[in-house]
């Protein structure tokens, strides 16, 4: 049996404000400090108006605050007892750390609580009408991140022949390496693909093409990070045609 937690880490969705969660809003609003990452839109803000932010930033490419600082931040304000919300973009457990920082906080005495967010490849599936699992065309969803701290790579054969909807985070910089490991794996060359940028915001952007296409045409449209994948045969079952990119 867990304490009160001292620290709390939170998601906050992709970008609309409004899918932020009840919960996530009233811990916003109960909090001295927040600790905010730069993906989280800052409209969220609004419900914690009596707190210090503190931007602790972490983007891939870019220039960020080191873990090891945001992990002795987190450790002292817990330690003194303040209310202390670590804000992050989508869900904390879906490539957001949570699980480590939780555990490293424990470890030191720090009991840390999680709550969850709306993640950003549900929420950019949603918007452009995709339906993750479909009866009869998906069995299931599969998330997964073509930026590990290795550099090892996925098992691609698994996910070419895994029959579920792929959906890949962090991959705008390893797209010929997603492009040819699913094709070598098995995965048909006509397998429509969902490129999706700032998921649920206002600057959302998507375009549709084929796998055996993807670099080609991430390169017209121009795609940038933060961005999903969406990877399946659902990609064709959306209410309205996406846009598509036709390879040169």
């Amino acid at each position: 049996m867990h304490n009160e937690p001292t620290v709390w880490l939170v998601g906050a969705g992709p970008g609309d404000p409004e899918l932020l969660t009840l919960k996530a809003a009233r811990l916003l609003a109960q909090a001295e400090i927040v600790m905010v990452d730069d993906l989280v839109n800052p409209e969220i803000l609004q419900h914690c108006p009596q707190a210090r932010i503190i931007s602790v930033g972490k983007r891939g490419g870019c220039r960020s605050t080191p873990q090891a600082f945001i992990n002795r931040l987190m450790l002292r304000y817990g330690r003194q007892g303040k209310r202390l919300v670590r804000l992050k973009g989508g869900d904390p457990c879906i490539f957001g750390r949570a699980g480590e920082e939780a555990h490293w906080l424990r470890e030191r005495g720090v009991e840390a609580g999680i709550v969850n967010g709306i993640t950003a490849g549900l929420a950019g599936a949603t918007q452009c009408d995709i339906p993750l699992t479909l009866r009869g065309v998906s069995r299931g969803v599969t998330l997964v991140t073509a930026h590990t701290r290795d550099d090892s790579e996925l098992n691609w054969h698994g996910l070419a022949q895994g029959g579920t909807t792929l959906v890949v985070y962090m991959g705008v910089a390893r797209l010929q390496q997603i492009q040819q490991g699913l094709l070598t794996g098995g995965m048909a060359p006509g397998t429509p693909v969902a490129m999706i940028e700032n998921a649920s915001s206002p600057a959302q952007r998507q375009q549709a093409c084929r796998l055996d296409a993807l670099c080609s045409a991430a390169a017209a449209f121009k795609l940038k990070s933060p961005a999903v994948l969406v990877i399946g045969e659902v990609v064709n079952a959306a209410a309205a045609e996406l846009p598509s990119q036709r390879a040169g």
